[in-house]
């Protein structure tokens, strides 16, 4: 069959990343895999991200650039705030709705002073967390990883930071056919407006902070305005941040 230029582009990152350049692996699956639209990171089956090897082994939603980006805006300023040796002052980071677990894995990665806990809906996701910190060689002692609806597994512990790439496409939103045939659609879509589970955090988000956290929250271009103002509602000041495109992606909250 003759592959189209890109595809056959595709196919070398394919036996790089996925194979090591063996001469002797066996493409034919994967290139039909990839002939029926699915993402070409999947086929692969990890991504990277900032200085780790993110596995998709149960199809979470692909990290994307924009949360690698503010994940190391997030690692400047924690690095600022708490420092990064093993004798600096230790924190908390909750990375909710966690999916692949990227977020909170950078963190554990870069900060031995780092206790990071993942929240997530999927038990299947869940699992993939604790592979991924196995693929990592990271520190799992200083990892708690619980399944359950948002704060529930978490319901008398605050932390210091609250990071978050949850759901926040509106319902109508026509994505492209690899995003919309095979990536979850519970980790894109959330209602009309793309605010359902955004509400349900911000309503109690304050209730999971320790006096000086923040909530680091990626949002949508659509609702990114809409969401800061229920911040402000809630007693909170939230500024908003672009991202690498130049686009109001992150929202960076602190309760007074």
């Amino acid at each position: 069959m003759s592959i189209p230029p890109v595809a056959a582009q595709d196919m070398a990152l394919i036996r790089r990343d996925k194979y090591g350049n063996s001469a002797r692996a066996d493409l034919s699956k994967d290139e039909a895999r990839l002939a029926c639209g699915e993402p070409l990171s999947y086929v692969i089956g990890w991504v990277p991200f900032l200085n780790l090897k993110i596995r998709l082994d149960s199809h979470p939603l692909i990290p994307r650039p924009e949360t690698e980006w503010w994940s190391e805006k997030l690692i400047n300023y924690l690095e600022e705030r708490f420092g990064s040796g093993e004798t600096d002052k230790a924190f908390r980071l909750l990375d909710l709705c966690a999916g692949s677990g990227a977020i909170g894995l950078s963190i554990l990665s870069y900060f031995p002073n780092a206790y990071v806990s993942f929240g997530e809906l999927s038990h299947e996701h869940t699992d993939l967390i604790r592979m991924n910190i196995a693929e990592n060689n990271l520190d799992v002692s200083r990892a708690v990883i619980c399944a359950g609806d948002l704060f529930s597994p978490f319901t008398n512990e605050r932390f210091d930071i609250i990071a978050t790439n949850p759901p926040y496409i509106p319902d109508a939103r026509e994505l492209p056919q690899a995003v919309h045939a095979f990536e979850p659609p519970e980790a894109l879509f959330s209602g009309p407006k793309g605010l359902d589970l955004i509400q349900r955090i911000i309503l109690d988000v304050s209730h999971h902070l320790l006096s000086s956290g923040e909530l680091w929250m990626e949002c949508d271009i659509s609702n990114i305005h809409e969401a800061q103002a229920l911040l402000l509602a809630s007693r909170a000041d939230a500024t908003i941040h672009e991202d690498l495109y130049g686009r109001p992606r992150l929202l960076v909250a602190h309760f007074t």
